[in-house]
């Protein structure tokens, strides 16, 4: 029923309630007016209609301008008795209406509180003013005092209720804002994630294609049996690529969660057949492990493979070499995982190949696989950096957080020891830099 805007019109419901209330106060003050003060009854006097027509018309004004509305009924309730007319609750309907409204929106509870208690005592102690005094008179003041009372309670419980109400509404607008944002931040990080996958897996493989078919292209004239031998690991790799992007294509594409257990996530225990893809792509790989092997946490696991086959796609791509090195170095609190190479090429790497992988395309822009590798490092707790060796060759170095171990016998739990690979240290213990040189696309 209130109006804060103003100039703003109210609705017509809002008029009709308005009117409703401003007859029937006006009927109620009529109505006060048939009491005479002898206790007979008999019709209004010219007095109730003037008390009835200025005490009512001020209530329409009453949400805009609520303490003069009440000031005014209050004022208008005080000349009741002067005029020759009983005073009875009736005949201050009004003020009890606007004393029921002041409450409702005045600023502090104290103002409604004082304002209340005038507008109750004023018209009870105009009574023994303009007139004799009675117990009669006594008892009726005291009724006409309690029903402005009344209205000023019912309005600051009204008040309350609508605050809280109010407050209800805020709590619940702002906790589905938190919802939305969180679930804004929760879509944005699984798409992020969703794209590491991704590229860790098509970069993989599509490298190795690549090189496949760089090596069938430089045999083709020369040698067709290796020829055709590279071409049946172009075909295998190829496969493997299809089957590995429709199976994450698959599992995206879900509405709920699969009927059957996917596939474990990969970890280090994959490390020989990961380096056995590498090594039919002509890069031999050469593994040194120091410490002593521990089980890992599968998220610290799976980053540790992702390292280690961006890292060597890098290589592939990118170094212009046929030689790279690992190294997996345990601690009592971490795993520090090594990639390197010398970026001076090989005997045994095909120029072609080499010629093929050293650069990328000109205009392509800088790929994504160091800046994921690096998310996925700091996502579980370590840290990874990579760039240029003084000596050359480009070098990956992260650091991976291990929990406490529990038995110090077991070496090859969740890292096996790479069968056939020397026992030599890589190379280059400079520290590298935070270059992006040699990340796939």
């Amino acid at each position: 029923m209130t109006n804060p805007g103003g100039g703003v019109p109210r609705p017509r419901g809002a008029w009709w309630r308005e009117g409703a209330i401003t007859a029937t106060a006006f009927a109620f003050c009529l109505l006060g007016g048939v009491i005479q003060p002898d206790d007979t009854l008999s019709a209004p006097p010219a007095a109730a209609y003037v008390v009835a027509v200025v005490s009512c018309a001020v209530l329409p004004v009453r949400h805009r301008a609520p303490l003069a509305a009440l000031a005014a009924a209050t004022a208008v309730g005080v000349l009741v008795p002067p005029l020759g007319l009983l005073l009875t609750p009736l005949i201050v309907a009004p003020a009890v209406i606007s004393a029921y409204s002041y409450s409702l929106a005045a600023r502090t509870e104290r103002r409604a509180a004082i304002a209340v208690l005038l507008t109750s005592a004023a018209p009870a102690a105009s009574v023994p003013l303009f007139g004799d005094f009675s117990w009669k008179d006594a008892s009726r003041m005291a009724v006409v005092a309690v029903f402005p009372l009344v209205a000023g309670v019912l309005g600051h419980s009204v008040r309350n209720r609508r605050a809280y109400l109010a407050a209800v509404e805020e709590r619940a607008r702002r906790a589905e804002e938190s919802r939305d944002s969180e679930a804004r931040r929760r879509v944005a990080e699984e798409r992020v994630r969703i794209a590491r996958e991704l590229h860790d897996l098509v970069a993989h493989q599509i490298t190795l294609a690549n090189a496949q078919a760089a090596v069938a292209a430089h045999l083709f004239d020369t040698r067709p049996e290796q020829t055709r031998k590279s071409l049946d690991e172009l075909v295998a790799t190829t496969a493997d690529a299809l089957d590995d992007l429709r199976a994450t294509v698959g599992l995206l594409r879900q509405s709920g969660d699969a009927a059957t257990p996917g596939e474990p996530a990969p970890g280090l225990s994959r490390l020989p057949a990961l380096l056995e893809s590498f090594r039919r792509a002509g890069l031999e790989v050469s593994v040194h492990q120091e410490g002593t092997a521990r089980p890992l946490p599968p998220g610290v696991d799976l980053t540790a493979y992702r390292i280690v086959q961006e890292a060597l796609t890098n290589v592939t791509k990118h170094a212009g070499t046929g030689d790279a090195r690992v190294r997996l170095a345990w601690s009592r609190d971490r795993v520090t995982i090594t990639v390197a190479d010398d970026g001076q090429g090989s005997r045994t790497a095909p120029t072609a190949i080499r010629g093929r992988s050293a650069s990328t395309a000109p205009g392509r822009p800088p790929g994504y696989g160091l800046i994921g590798l690096r998310e996925r490092a700091t996502a579980v707790g370590g840290h990874l950096c990579a760039g240029m060796r003084p000596e050359g060759g480009f070098l990956v170095s992260a650091q991976l957080p291990l929990p406490p171990a529990k038995d110090t016998t077991r070496r090859t739990d969740g890292a096996p020891a790479i069968e056939g690979a020397p026992g030599h240290r890589a190379t280059g213990g400079a520290r590298p830099g935070d270059g992006e040189e040699g990340d796939a696309p």
